[in-house]
Parts: C-alpha cells; sequence; structure tokens
C-alpha cells in the first residue's frame, strides 16, 4: 500500500471521530489552537496470584475467569479538581451517588476474550470489510470512493517515526494495517501468543458491548468508571493519589512523543493486566496501559447539565452525543488514557479526564472492563 492510498483510506474511510482521538496527542491539554488528549462473592480469588517481578513491582498473573472486585457505593465529586491538564469537558465538579457494584479487576485479557470468541464465534469490527455503503451516510455529499483494495478488513497501529515531526500530523505515526485485529495487534505477522495476561485491543465499542452480555456483565458508566478509578477518595487526581505519574505507577509514554520512547517502565506498547499496583478498592489498570469504553455517550457539556448542589443517583450519560469538534458524529466515551500519554502533551490517566470515539472504533490502544449489578 503506498502511503498516498494510506492517507486517501485515513481521511476518508475512518470515522472522523477517530480521527480526533488519532490526532489528540498533538498538543497539550487546555492551550488554543491543540488537541485536548492524547487520543472492565469471589473475593477469595483477589489475593491470589499476587508475585513479584523481576523489576520489584506487584503482579497480579491476570485472571481468566473473569475475578471481580466489590465497588461499595458512595457519594463523590465527579470531574477535575486541578486546572493544569484539565479541559473543559471536566467542569463543573458536581455531587454524583452510585450504587455498589461489581467491576473487572482489570481490563480483559487476551484470553478472556478468545474463550468468548470461541463459544459464540463472534467476529470483531476489525475483522470485517468497511461498508462503504454505510461510511458514506457520515462523509460530506460528493466524496470519493477509495479503491476496492484499500476497503478490507483493518485496524489503526502505531508506529513511531524515526525522527521529530510535526505533533499536527498524526498519519506520521498512525497507519491503517490491513490484517490488524485483536490476534494480531501490531499487523500480520504479529501474534498475541505468550500474551494471554495482556488486555485486547483492537476492540469497538460494540465488540465490548458483546462481550460484557455474553460473559452476564455491562460496561460501566462513566460515574461509575470514575468513582472506582479514585479508589475511595475524593481528593485523589489519579488513581495512586496526588503524587506525579511514573515508570512505577503505570504504564505511559516515558520521552518525547512520537519518536523517542524511553521505555522507563519496559513496555513499549500494552503490558501485562494487573502489572502496576492497584488503587484502593484493589482495581489494576485504572490508569494508563489503554483506554478503555464507558457505556455513556459522550456529550461535551453534559455536566453542566447537573443541578448546582443536588445530587445526581447513579446518573446513565447524555440521552445523544455531541461533540463541537466534529458535530453530528455519535461518540461514546473512554477513560483511563494508555501508553501513549504523558504530561507533556496528554494526561489521560487522570480520574476525571474524558475522551471519546465513535462505537465502531478501534485501535492497539484502546480495551475495556466490565461490571456487574449486585
Amino acid at each position: 500500500m503506498t502511503t498516498l492510498l494510506a492517507e486517501h483510506l485515513t481521511r476518508l474511510i475512518l470515522p472522523a471521530a477517530f480521527l480526533v482521538l488519532l490526532s489528540a496527542c498533538s498538543g497539550r491539554p487546555g492551550k488554543t489552537g491543540e488537541s485536548a488528549c492524547c487520543m472492565p462473592s469471589e473475593s477469595s480469588r483477589f489475593s491470589s496470584g499476587i508475585t513479584n517481578n523481576v523489576t520489584g513491582l506487584k503482579e497480579i498473573l491476570a485472571d481468566t475467569t473473569g475475578a471481580m472486585v466489590l465497588i461499595p457505593g458512595g457519594t463523590f465529586l465527579m470531574g477535575a479538581r486541578e486546572k493544569r491538564f484539565s479541559r473543559p469537558d471536566e467542569f463543573p465538579q458536581h455531587k454524583v451517588k452510585v450504587d455498589s457494584f461489581y467491576m473487572d479487576i482489570h481490563p480483559v485479557t487476551n484470553a478472556q476474550f478468545r474463550q468468548f470468541v470461541e463459544a459464540t464465534g463472534y467476529i470483531t469490527t476489525a475483522e470485517i470489510a468497511p461498508d462503504w455503503e454505510e461510511i458514506s451516510k457520515g462523509l460530506p455529499p460528493g466524496t470519493p470512493k477509495p479503491h476496492d483494495s484499500l476497503l478490507v478488513p483493518a485496524s489503526m497501529v502505531f508506529s513511531p517515526p524515526s525522527e521529530k515531526v510535526s505533533l499536527n500530523d498524526y498519519l506520521s505515526w498512525w497507519n491503517w494495517v490491513p490484517g490488524a485485529d485483536w490476534r494480531h495487534p501490531e499487523g500480520p505477522g504479529s501474534t498475541i501468543e505468550g500474551k494471554d495476561n495482556y488486555p485486547v485491543v483492537h476492540v469497538s465499542w460494540y465488540d465490548a458491548s458483546a462481550y460484557a452480555a455474553w460473559a452476564g456483565k455491562r460496561l460501566p458508566t462513566e460515574a461509575e468508571w470514575e468513582y472506582a478509578a479514585r479508589g475511595g477518595n475524593d481528593d485523589f487526581i489519579y488513581p495512586w493519589g496526588n503524587e506525579p505519574v511514573s515508570p512505577e505507577r503505570a504504564n505511559y509514554w516515558q520521552g518525547e512523543f512520537p519518536y523517542r520512547n524511553a521505555v522507563d517502565d519496559g513496555h513499549p506498547v500494552a503490558s501485562p493486566a494487573g502489572l502496576f499496583p492497584p488503587n484502593g478498592f484493589g482495581l489494576y489498570d485504572m490508569a494508563g496501559n489503554v483506554w478503555q469504553w464507558t457505556a455513556d455517550w459522550y456529550h461535551h457539556d453534559y455536566y453542566q447539565s447537573f443541578k448546582k448542589g443536588a445530587i445526581a443517583g447513579n446518573p446513565q450519560g447524555p440521552q445523544t452525543s455531541h461533540d463541537p469538534m466534529e458535530p453530528g458524529i455519535m461518540k461514546k466515551t473512554i477513560r483511563g488514557g494508555s501508553f501513549l500519554c504523558n504530561d507533556s502533551y496528554c494526561a489521560g490517566y487522570r480520574a476525571s479526564s474524558r475522551m471519546k470515539s465513535t462505537p465502531d472504533t478501534g485501535t492497539m490502544h484502546i480495551g475495556f472492563r466490565c461490571v456487574k449489578d449486585i
């Protein structure tokens, strides 16, 4: 595939909202003219499988049976507390009450997702050729159809350039790769062999929802996700507290994005689920590693709809979606950040950080975890 054809496909086929996500690492949050962000009674299982890895960090061997943590219900202040990295859609803070629920101890892994696929024969979005008739409905009238050779099963793969590039040119580090999917996270020739305990990626919101339904679970609401991420402490900026991010706390980008990754945390891309210390609720990977789908539609001023001083009970998200950056494109909210986030351009690993993407989008840095009602 030529560079020209790849660019044509990226610009014309991929959902516009996905392009926002891809270009989201183009600037520090909050600066004018720059991008907003770098764009899931079994308690006996929770304490088992704890070991120390070679770096001395606590590691929980990824559970393939779907171990969950009980998140006790409560009331908390949802939204950003600090302004350094926060964006307008994180304000104002508002009181939210959530009922108790169970949450997956870590993101769904390759092994868990494989069980689902083998049991159901499910085919993910990335494994299905794009339907031009459907895609064209969301594009400007008259948009030319790409060559049929480009309308093939594929997904987006991060590929770092060899030198410093403009952070406004996301095509310098993202490639539309035919054959990239959850079994082949970096494209044909790559494999998840030996990576059963890594988070599954290249899954769309539809894929995540299908898995959750099969497992007798569901995707968390934004409120549930943020409440769980804070680990029982309203004052925490990050799942671990208020201390700055570090290689001992999460899988994120160290170095200069997107061409120089110092890999101080030992993982250039995704890391095994449960590798870094858990938060106050015993949840792993609530910051960094892979973004996580939520059930809610994304609306940029959703928080402004809450009555000041009132307590919102178990909010289910807005009824519709709106993003002023891409009007008319329906998006779901994702949370938690990924291995591509860094304070210099993205602080997605903050508990209040919100990002969004179309439900048919999948990349090598989006996964999910599930919740279950009591």
